[in-house]
């Protein structure tokens, strides 16, 4: 774990609300994995007090980028950063992807601005047949930045699937019924729910969860998520954000 005072690279808006940054951050950037995380002190006051965490998107070279949007006062202020600004930036935290062991084709799954770990996901996954299932309300919501072989959905039919991602998902399933799959899911709690309904006792399958996590590293015991087999709780943060979706139970 490291912290960073980086500099911002480069500002890309990818849709009405979406955006990606790429900063500079060598040390983070030579040690992140796919589905880690990393904490942002979004402005150089105490305004606002606390980091933010962020799901780091892809990284290159001594660059790492983070894919978001704009939902509350630190990501409009992240969306305001140009070429120059500086970022305290803590990281890499938590637990990643298991991209390791017996499958043939990756399934990932995510819905809105849960794709965000999806393009280092999906390099790491190299030798592997991918698939990609990218959920959004509509066609302008919908981000491709960094991902293969997609199939979208959207809730009001502007793009792709006419309905959720799971839906889509399970509409398209029976063309990979001869495969050995790992599905990667990432995305609101109420799809991943979907998902891990759908997925058990059937799918090997990991979960990215999302919570409000202030110190991203267990301290202040802030994200607790139910263990699904005996009592007591994990923490997003440091036992995630990823899980097998077996072994949680999500509210």
């Amino acid at each position: 774990m490291y912290t960073e005072l980086s500099t911002v690279e480069s500002r890309e808006k990818l849709n009405g609300n979406a955006y990606l940054l790429k900063v500079k951050a060598p040390q983070i950037a030579k040690s992140i994995k796919p589905g880690q995380f990393c904490n942002i002190k979004v402005s150089e006051t105490n305004y606002p007090l606390l980091r933010r965490p962020f799901s780091v998107c892809y990284a290159e070279e001594d660059s790492v980028y983070f894919m978001f949007d704009i939902q509350g006062e630190g990501t409009k202020m992240l969306a305001e950063k140009k070429p120059g600004d500086r970022l305290n930036i803590l990281g890499p935290l938590g637990n990643g992807f298991d991209t390791e062991g017996d499958y043939d084709t990756a399934v990932l799954i995510g819905g809105g601005i849960g794709v965000a770990p999806f393009p280092l996901l999906t390099e790491k996954l190299e030798g592997k047949e991918i698939v990609t299932f990218v959920g959004a309300r509509s066609a302008d919501h919908v981000i491709k930045w960094g991902m293969k072989n997609i199939v979208t959905a959207t809730d009001d039919g502007s793009e792709g699937f006419n309905g959720n991602v799971i839906a889509c998902f399970q509409s398209e399933v029976h063309k990979l019924e001869k495969r050995k799959i790992r599905i990667f899911g990432c995305g609101p709690n109420p799809m991943l729910k979907a998902l891990q309904k759908e997925a058990i006792n059937k799918y090997d399958c990991q979960l990215s969860m999302e919570s409000a996590m202030a110190c991203g590293f267990g301290i202040c015991q802030g994200c607790p998520i139910k263990k699904s087999q005996g009592e007591g709780y994990y923490l997003v943060c440091k036992d995630g954000p990823v899980f097998e979706s077996d072994k949680i139970i999500i509210e």
